[in-house]
């Protein structure tokens, strides 16, 4: 999830333990991320019943995938995605600071890290997850 430097902080804090910017339905409660203002996915409540939920960084490993052959250029294969079910409730689709899935075993908990990147000579910053006691 790369954001540049001007949107990233619409996404995630910049803390040393990212908190993720999501949006609660004040209509049914329904939590996610990451946000949008056209309302509600689950019950169709207009955007003006969404309000801001701080998101914690930190879940469970749901499920994970390498990827061996990457045609961008933006980022260089083998790299792994996870999908993350946050303490908080919404699913979050990341790419995972460790390279391959080598010891991950769906469960693991994860945690929020912020990457700077250099894409095609942009510098960014990525919100990755990696296994709790990598981040320490």
């Amino acid at each position: 999830m790369s954001e540049t430097a001007s949107t990233a902080t619409e996404l995630f804090s910049s803390a040393a333990e990212p908190e993720l910017n999501g949006r609660r339905c004040r209509a049914c409660g329904y939590v996610f991320f990451p946000p949008q203002s056209y309302g509600c996915e689950y019950c169709g409540a207009p955007g003006d019943q969404l309000e801001p939920k701080p998101l914690r960084g930190a879940g469970a490993l749901a499920s994970f995938a390498t990827v061996h052959l990457h045609q961008g250029k933006d980022m260089e294969a083998p790299f792994t995605v996870g999908l993350i079910v946050l303490e908080d409730g919404p699913a979050v689709r990341a790419i995972l600071t460790q390279r391959t899935d080598e010891g991950l075993k769906i469960g693991d908990r994860m945690r929020a890290v912020i990457v700077e990147t250099n894409s095609e000579g942009a510098r960014a910053r990525e919100l990755r997850f990696c296994k709790e006691e990598a981040a320490r």
